[in-house]
């Protein structure tokens, strides 16, 4: 194409600036000879930073300033986290392109010395503006950290650019600006942590700023992000018809299909500053997407639930059924295959998978310190962090994969799966020994009684099986007919009953789905 400079209207923060910088970059690689040049402009969000947002009148507090210019000409494009515009745009805008979205999930930072502060009951004030934070994190984080439960927690209100905010963790404990903890959206750290080149510095930076921190990312079952949340929105003039087509070339379907629904639910149970609830659109390999929403509406009404859009739709079951649900059965007692006192000896890598809370032996958690820890879903973390583990995150039930896929993050600076060590049941070790965690070091730590399968009767006349795990389908599969419905989360044991050559099969993304599912029965 011939030379041609548009001219991009961004904040000046450095987060602003450096995802503006991005989007930048992406043009000019898709449109050679195209220049793009960045023009900062202050609004008014930036500018108050003693109140919180839902105190401040009127709305558009990150917008308004760029609105104005894009109107009148004096930039062609903006570039705005998607999370701060408003259902009600101006009709001379046209939404032009919405990038892939980047992970959605917020991000706790705490201080240093957090954990030994935990340990001795002492309390933690974490800042943060948002009332869908206020709303979400003290139930999440009295379980989540280590002894939280009998540990306070205050929320004061915390405004400013991404690196003001972290600053407050290192100043001296005792000061008025010092915080133990601060709550963040993960996208925009992670495109920070993605400068190398701007003038911003970004990574270097988030290097300083991270340095010794206690991170914790929040897993959407419990915490679901702000509608929009990670997404990027590219705006131009509606009737700028060549500025659109060179911006089209940004657009994922994907992303704009998810936050379309999401701020959907704005629309329907009220936006704005003073939103009390996340919803954020999952997308699941293989089984479509996972719409979860967590908090309160503007009537005050709990909303919390989620709603599963399958990628291929999911006949009705026909007939009568006789569900046998596998995550109903009692857990059998656990044999310990290691001693507490001997795992910190066998651990290798100093970034541990517990696969399952029951998977760290008794006495045990000792073996962790110092370690980064990762499980499979909230209720395994709640049940470590009781013992005393720092959990840095969890899978969210989405399997091993799922697992791969977070741990991956490059701001969260962890080693590549291969080299983890995972603890995990006995009859689970060669499923952890594929796929993305292949060559961990996996260690058997406990097994269970393989006597037979409690209400062993209503097995065997069940027409549709939920299976809980790899080793419970294994204890079970023989007792079911050749006509039996199967059925599973996603991850490892999906993957393995699939290899089993089980006909009849399905994976469901919880089994609060396959519930309803068997429910619809015709």
């Amino acid at each position: 194409m011939s030379n041609k400079t548009l001219r991009l209207g961004t904040r000046r923060s450095a987060l602003a600036w450096v995802q503006s910088s991005q989007v930048a970059a992406a043009l000019r690689a898709a449109h050679p000879g195209l220049e793009v040049e960045l023009v900062g402009i202050e609004t008014r969000g930036d500018r108050v930073l003693d109140k919180p947002l839902s105190q401040i009148e009127g709305k558009e507090f990150f917008t308004a300033e760029l609105d104005h210019q894009l109107a009148d000409g004096s930039v062609d494009f903006t570039v705005h986290s998607l999370k701060d515009l408003s259902l009600e745009r101006p009709r001379e805008f046209v939404l032009a392109a919405v990038p892939r979205r980047a992970n959605p999930r917020d991000i706790a930072l705490f201080a240093p010395d957090v954990p030994q502060r935990l340990a001795a009951g002492a309390g933690l004030v974490i800042g943060t503006s948002s009332p869908r934070r206020a709303e979400l994190l003290p139930p999440f984080l009295a379980q989540a950290l280590p002894f939280g439960a009998r540990n306070a927690l205050t929320l004061v209100n915390l405004r400013g650019n991404v690196d003001s905010r972290l600053r407050r963790l290192h100043e001296p404990r005792g000061s008025e600006r010092h915080l133990d903890g601060v709550v963040l959206a993960l996208a925009g750290l992670s495109r920070l942590y993605a400068d190398t080149s701007t003038e911003r510095e970004g990574r270097k930076l988030l290097d300083s700023l991270l340095r010794d921190l206690n991170l914790m990312v929040l897993p959407l079952t419990d915490s679901p992000g702000a509608p929009g949340q990670g997404a990027l929105a590219i705006e131009c003039r509606a009737n700028d018809a060549a500025t659109r087509e060179l911006l089209a070339v940004l657009e994922d379907p994907a992303t704009r299909g998810a936050i379309t629904l999401e701020r959907q639910l704005l629309a329907e149970h009220g936006g704005g500053c003073h939103q009390r609830f996340g919803a954020t659109l999952q997308w699941l390999p293989g089984l479509g997407g996972l719409l979860r929403t967590g908090g309160r509406s503007g009537s005050n009404v709990d909303i919390t639930g989620e709603r599963w859009l399958p990628e291929v739709v999911v006949a009705d079951p026909a007939g009568a059924v006789r569900a046998w649900d596998g995550s109903h059965a009692p857990k059998s007692d656990a044999r310990y295959l290691v001693a507490g006192a001997q795992l910190s000896a066998q651990l290798h890598s100093d970034a541990v998978f517990v696969a399952h809370s029951r998977a760290l032996p008794p006495d045990a958690a000792s073996a962790l310190a110092g370690k980064v820890v990762w499980t499979s879903g909230s209720s395994s973390w709640f049940r470590l962090a009781a013992q005393g583990v720092w959990v840095q995150g969890c899978s969210e039930a989405m399997g091993a994969e799922g697992a791969a896929l977070l741990v991956a993050e490059p701001l969260l600076r962890l080693p590549a799966p291969a080299r983890w060590s995972v603890l995990t049941h006995a009859a689970a070790v060669d499923p952890w020994a594929q796929g993305a965690w292949k060559g961990s070091q996996v260690i058997a730590t406990y097994a269970v009684d393989e006597s037979a399968l409690p209400d062993e009767p209503a097995l065997r006349a069940a027409t549709h099986v939920y299976w809980s795990s790899t080793a419970q389908f294994e204890r079970g599969r023989g007792l079911v007919g050749a006509t039996t419905h199967h059925a599973s989360g996603p991850g490892k044991t999906a993957e393995h009953i699939r290899a089993a050559g089980v006909r009849h099969f399905q994976a469901f993304p919880t089994v609060a789905e396959w519930r309803k599912w068997t429910a619809r029965a015709r």
